[in-house]
């Protein structure tokens, strides 16, 4: 009569379920946050004005206007960037105005580019609009260096009508 019902063990295994699922969520709490390649992004309802340094994978899916530097940058259908953008590998499905220097960088269907594409390679998907001068980079974009000390890149000098970059050793032929 005064022992443990069906509904005490219930309960019993149902508080050992609870505590196993927060043990897990800490666990893979601090294993994302102890992760270098931590993924960051911008929400689409989230519109952000000044530069934005990232330390490892951003993705954007609102407006940014300003500068963006991270290892790797994904720029959504729908999202915008207007400034400058500093990344190892680019993949561009939404909008960008301004400069970009990328070692690796893809325009997807639905990206429309406004302006320079530094890069050491480039992949176009038809019907992406792409208004601008490409040109290939010789050294190596490396954001970690970059990012760790906050130095700028070095820029191309602006480009004159011979297509050669003023202030830039021999020019860069484009």
């Amino acid at each position: 009569m005064f022992g443990n019902s069906k509904a005490d063990a219930a309960k019993k295994h149902r508080d050992a379920g609870s505590a196993q699922e927060v043990q897990r969520r800490t666990s893979a709490y601090s294993a994302v946050s102890a992760a270098p390649d931590v993924i960051s992004s911008i929400s689409s309802g989230l519109s952000i004005v000044g530069k934005i340094i990232g330390h490892g994978a951003v993705t954007i899916f609102g407006h940014v206007e300003g500068e963006l530097h991270a290892s790797t940058v994904m720029i959504a259908e729908g999202a915008q960037v207007i400034g400058d953008v500093v990344a190892e590998e680019l993949t561009i499905g939404g909008r960008v105005k301004g400069i970009i220097h990328a070692n690796r960088v893809k325009l997807n269907s639905t990206a429309v580019v406004e302006g320079d594409i530094l890069h050491r390679s480039l992949v176009i998907d038809e019907n992406a609009r792409f208004e601008g001068m490409s040109g290939r980079l010789e050294d190596v974009i490396d954001t970690s260096s970059s990012v760790q000390t906050n130095r700028q890149q070095p820029q191309a000098g602006p480009i004159d009508g011979n297509g050669k970059a003023n202030g830039a050793p021999g020019g860069l032929n484009l």
